[in-house]
């Protein structure tokens, strides 16, 4: 029995090493686009402020609601760049090139429900994360004028 048990061990290890890999060099470190021409994933990269002032670029799949309006998720269990934006609504996103001010307006209630009804998360995927707990959504809304050309 204990012979099983450390087999179990070792293959619990490895998922955890791996996810540590995914999370933080795949994910964090390199940030890959998804988008690939006709399909893929959606993308767009924020720029959060620091409680220090500085600046951080961060890549993340583009959610766009049949109702219009621009989501992010925080389903990693590394979420920085979410509690960034928590303490500092303000960001820049860039979509394609285009560069834009937005402000963050973390997603409760019914909005919420709505949206992780409508954009689920593979099991597939929450493997790959390391099946996180929870699920912060948050509403990304353009500020008028805050348009910027790149």
């Amino acid at each position: 029995m204990s012979r099983i048990l450390k087999r179990a061990a070792g293959v619990v290890g490895i998922y955890i090493v791996f996810v540590v890999l995914f999370e933080t060099v795949f994910l964090g470190y390199l940030q890959p686009s998804f988008e690939r021409e006709g399909g893929g994933i959606p993308m767009l990269d924020i720029v959060t402020t620091d409680e220090a002032g500085n600046l951080n670029r961060r890549r993340l799949a583009r959610l766009r609601s049949s109702a219009g309006p621009l989501y992010v998720s925080a389903h990693h269990w590394s979420r920085g760049w979410y509690h960034e934006l928590v303490a500092n609504p303000n960001l820049r996103v860039e979509i394609g090139g285009d560069v834009a001010a937005y402000v963050a307006v973390v997603v409760t209630g019914g909005e919420f429900d709505r949206v992780v009804a409508e954009f689920p998360i593979p099991l597939f995927m929450r493997f790959l994360m390391g099946f996180p707990i929870g699920r912060d959504i948050v509403r990304l809304d353009p500020v008028e004028g805050g348009a910027e050309n790149s």
